[in-house]
């Protein structure tokens, strides 16, 4: 499978790169750290069908409030 690195946008093979769809360790490291500073967020966060209370919505990309406060 082709596709191109999330990081860098170097194009990258499924059948050559272990780190697929990185392009090296690098580029995997560098997406890794991004989750793991909260870089990135998941808009709305993962509910039962049941639930009782509706989501809190965020715009993609941005965090809460409370969250930056911790």
């Amino acid at each position: 499978m082709r596709a191109r690195c999330p990081i860098c946008q170097k194009p990258t093979r499924s059948e050559q790169h272990a780190e697929f769809p990185f392009c090296s360790e690098r580029c995997r490291r560098i997406d890794l750290g991004r989750w793991a500073s909260e870089e990135y967020v998941i808009s709305e966060p993962l509910t039962e069908p049941n639930a009782s209370k509706p989501p809190t919505k965020t715009q993609p990309g941005k965090r809460n409030e409370d969250r930056r406060r911790r």
